[in-house]
């Protein structure tokens, strides 16, 4: 299993940026594929981005194309979120995830097996 907590929330202002980390143990990090998730209240989880175990595939939701990176340090065990020109809309509970099985790719959340805790991003006008 990997153990996933993620950190890097905060209230920052539209047009503002953060950097979310989601720190992950486990040896066999580096073979799973990592996503992020968010959930605004009453509202379902709804996918962000991910990045392939290998690094070297990226995906990303319509809503956040252009403004959003996200990016793996497999020596650090850690993925990242970095997002720019934050909007109210970004407004959520940001979590991280891990591929259900290494080595695999990644196609809809049931491909996910591994939850953080979440972190909250609130963006405000």
């Amino acid at each position: 299993q990997v153990q996933l907590v993620e950190s890097g929330g905060g209230l920052v202002q539209a047009g503002g940026s953060l950097r979310l980390s989601c720190a992950a143990s486990g040896r066999t990090f580096s073979s799973y594929a990592m996503g992020w998730f968010r959930q605004a209240p009453g509202k379902e989880r709804e996918f962000v981005a991910t990045i392939a175990w290998s690094g070297s595939r990226t995906y990303y939701a319509d809503s956040v194309k252009g403004r959003v990176t996200i990016s793996r340090d497999n020596v650090k065990n850690t993925v990242y979120l970095q997002m720019n020109s934050l909007k109210p809309e970004d407004t959520a509970i940001y979590y991280c995830a891990a591929a259900r099985f290494p080595r695999t790719a990644v196609y809809s959340i049931d491909d996910f097996g591994s939850w953080g805790q979440g972190t909250q991003v609130t963006v405000s006008s």
